[in-house]
């Protein structure tokens, strides 16, 4: 997968909530061009067609590598293919990449699930806390819901539950 220009790399946006500045998260210019797509791809798995819809997420991946939302959908589609290695991967490259940029933005934070654009973030740790926990990696899953909980204390996915529901 090539590299993606400075320009085509998530970056966060300082926001000003009644609560405090905090942090969201802003998709790629490349990104942000193909939400529509995205709405497509939603389209084709309600309507039965999830290999057409892998197909198109992977185009999309290809032609913008940091595209949060095509890592998601990639990611749920492999749940429901019940792969959860290969939706860890998915799940876990778009947590990645959002820890990346909050990085290099030297921010610690937050990163309210409430601001649109950090949803997928908070999306896809729950996915990735879900398939941790199925491939028996209990103490990664926790570390996950650690830092996400830390970025969002509110815990609106409620990852915090899913480590202590699973025995």
């Amino acid at each position: 997968m090539p590299k993606p220009s400075r320009r085509d790399r998530l970056k966060l946006v300082r926001r000003d909530l009644p609560d405090g500045p905090c942090w969201e998260i802003q998709q790629p210019r490349c990104g942000r061009e193909r939400l529509d797509d995205i709405s497509e791809v939603e389209a084709m798995i309600a309507g039965g067609e999830a290999e057409i819809a892998h197909e198109e997420l992977v185009w999309l991946l290809t032609e913008c590598p940091d595209f949060l939302e095509a890592h998601v959908q990639l990611g749920l589609l492999a749940l429901e293919a019940d792969d959860p290695k290969l939706a860890r991967g998915h799940f876990g490259r778009a947590v990645e990449l959002c820890t990346r940029a909050l990085a290099a933005a030297g921010a610690s934070g937050p990163l309210p699930y409430q601001l649109a654009g950090n949803r997928p973030f908070h999306e896809a740790a729950k996915g990735l806390v879900h398939c941790l926990l199925d491939l028996g990696r209990r103490g990664m899953a926790a570390q996950v819901c650690q830092q996400v909980i830390r970025l969002d204390p509110t815990d609106p996915l409620g990852l915090g539950s899913l480590v202590g529901e699973r025995a």
